[in-house]
């Protein structure tokens, strides 16, 4: 039988893991039959994965869509190709936002900026922001303040008037929300003057900070921490999956952004490809199996994240023998 390693984490991985020793047979297999026959232990579901397009598509503008949500985080996917119809002020959040792929100009009274794809960016609980895409598919992370940055910028925010070629100001529409900022969460709308807006950021000091991570920085960096989430990116040139990872305390949400990968857990097997969301569970052991280079998205939430857009596809459970095979 293949031996393999476990390396047990506590979030927020502020100390080493403890790290065992496994037979991969033994870590995949079904539970034992107790002698005396009663079932102690409950049926969990396999992997699920989500997928949205890594590419832009045509449509009309729509909301985000909701991929994970709870009372304490929400994570959406975004695409669009024309402006936000409105500004919005979160009371209760900061949003963060990674781009995938087009071009984006965030427009807020910290300053505008335009977002091509690897960018981070962060805005601060209580700032007022638009978006204006151009073939833009991004991904928003929802997370109560304070959230702070772990990684230092490359650049920043800046008052820009026009924000972008084109641009005339109008009388537009600012929504204020509370809680999560979803659906349902609108405390008020009412018009705003967009020119008076954006020129209140000259007088403000702080500015939007941009981090964008080595593509290649090998492992995990991370971005953004709060008391209960961390985000980062991580990459890998190549993984033989001998090392598998259980974190007693947390759960990780990853989202697929190059390479392919299959992913390998107690709860099923899944290729995974550009454009995958998926969500290991708390206590869970994963590890993933690569032979050229992969990057994705790390999530980490010490509260449970359950998912809630439709299911794309499932893992499946495959043996120590099959794992191996694969590698």
């Amino acid at each position: 039988m293949g031996t393999v390693h476990e390396h047990f984490e506590t979030f927020p991985f502020d100390a080493p893991p403890r790290v065992f020793e496994r037979k991969e047979e033994h870590l995949l297999s079904e539970p034992l039959t107790p002698p005396d026959g009663r079932k102690r232990w409950r049926d969990h579901p396999e992997i699920q994965v989500v997928h949205f397009p890594p590419h832009y598509i045509e449509q009309p503008f729509a909301h985000p869509r909701g991929v994970y949500e709870s009372d304490f985080m929400r994570l959406e996917w975004q695409t669009m190709n024309n402006r936000q119809p409105f500004y919005h002020r979160n009371c209760d959040v900061d949003e963060m936002s990674y781009q995938v792929t087009g071009l984006r100009t965030l427009m807020t009274d910290l300053g505008s900026v335009d977002l091509v794809p690897g960018d981070f960016s962060r805005l601060p609980v209580g700032v007022a922001h638009d978006n204006f895409g151009r073939e833009d598919i991004h991904i928003l992370f929802y997370v109560p303040a304070p959230v702070t940055e772990s990684h230092p910028e490359y650049r920043t925010s800046e008052v820009v008037i026009p924000p972008f070629e084109g641009w005339e100001p109008v009388l537009t529409n600012e929504l204020i929300t509370e809680c999560l900022a979803g659906p349902g969460h609108d405390v008020v709308m009412a018009p705003t003057d967009e020119l008076t807006l954006l020129e209140h950021a000259k007088g403000e000091q702080e500015r939007l900070r941009i981090l964008k991570p080595d593509d290649e920085a090998p492992g995990t960096t991370w971005l953004y921490k709060s008391s209960h989430v961390l985000i980062g990116r991580t990459f890998g040139a190549s993984s033989d999956g001998r090392v598998y990872r259980r974190i007693r305390n947390a759960e990780e949400v990853q989202y697929q952004l190059s390479g392919q990968r299959t992913l390998v857990t107690q709860r099923g097997t899944v290729l995974l490809e550009p454009g995958d969301f998926v969500r290991v569970p708390t206590g869970t052991a994963f590890t993933s199996i690569h032979h050229e280079p992969s990057a994705h998205l790390t999530v980490v939430s010490s509260r449970e994240l359950p998912q809630i857009s439709e299911t794309t596809k499932t893992a499946e459970r495959l043996g120590a023998a099959e794992i191996e095979r694969l590698r």
